[in-house]
């Protein structure tokens, strides 16, 4: 059936038959990405929170799907359809969903291991952190390459912030201004302007690579006009994502 989405009435009939059929789908098919979808109607169109938490959790529990297991991490990040904020339990359902090879989700397990941030209640773990995130990386999540890049430009030591570390201790992840070119490069590759901009730094500074004003010139241009594009659309960066290097 065609519907005509400038009527209103009709509008509401397409809204209420998707969600039938999504509850079909889901709860009689048990079709796992079916659920997901349902989950995220229940989330954006009837913004009932706590009944798309328990779908997204469910999805993730008993049918592996690893997009809910993300989504439903997220929902304890922000306390969203969930009781409370609770880092351990998101942290928990990010890890299945890295296990089951959803690249945002091994992104922000990653992200909770290598911050420094008591009210957490994580121990901080910088190389498994960093295992993580070259594993989102891995699967082109170009934001954990940008990441990663950061993390090799600046250090990291388990106890401190990025780029901080006491005098009579070693970094637990070293600066390396080669591994930083490396991630920086597969980031700009993926359409991450943080990324290019660090290329472009690099290249201005010879550090990690040869110096090269025009390649320098060329990654500016690229960060600049990737940044056109996300003001132009509007775009927001949401959890976890960049760092100050």
């Amino acid at each position: 059936m065609a519907y005509d989405l400038k009527s209103e009435s009709e509008v509401k009939d397409y809204i209420k038959n998707l969600g039938i059929e999504y509850r079909f789908g889901c709860y009689s098919e048990k079709n796992p990405e079916v659920c997901h979808l349902l989950a995220d109607f229940l989330d954006a169109i009837k913004k009932d929170f706590e009944k798309a938490a328990k779908v997204y959790k469910t999805n993730c529990d008993e049918y592996k799907f690893g997009k809910s297991c993300l989504k439903y991490g997220a929902y304890c990040i922000t306390g969203k359809g969930v009781k409370k904020t609770d880092y351990p339990a998101a942290y928990s359902y990010f890890e299945k969903g890295c296990n089951l090879d959803e690249p945002y989700a091994c992104f922000n397990q990653g992200i909770l291991l290598v911050t420094k941030n008591e009210s957490f209640g994580l121990n901080q773990d910088i190389k498994k952190g960093v295992g993580l995130l070259e594993k989102a990386c891995n699967f082109k999540n170009g934001m954990a390459c940008y990441y990663l890049s950061g993390l090799y430009i600046a250090g990291a030591k388990n106890g401190n912030k990025i780029g901080e570390k006491d005098a009579k201790s070693e970094y637990d992840v070293p600066k390396n201004m080669e591994k930083a070119f490396k991630f920086a490069l597969e980031g700009c590759n993926l359409g991450n302007m943080y990324s290019c901009a660090n290329l472009s730094q690099m290249y201005a500074k010879g550090d990690g690579v040869a110096k090269n004003e025009e390649l320098a010139k060329k990654y500016k241009a690229m960060a600049l006009d990737m940044q056109h594009e996300v003001t132009k659309h509007s775009e927001t960066l949401k959890f976890g994502i960049g760092i100050d290097s």
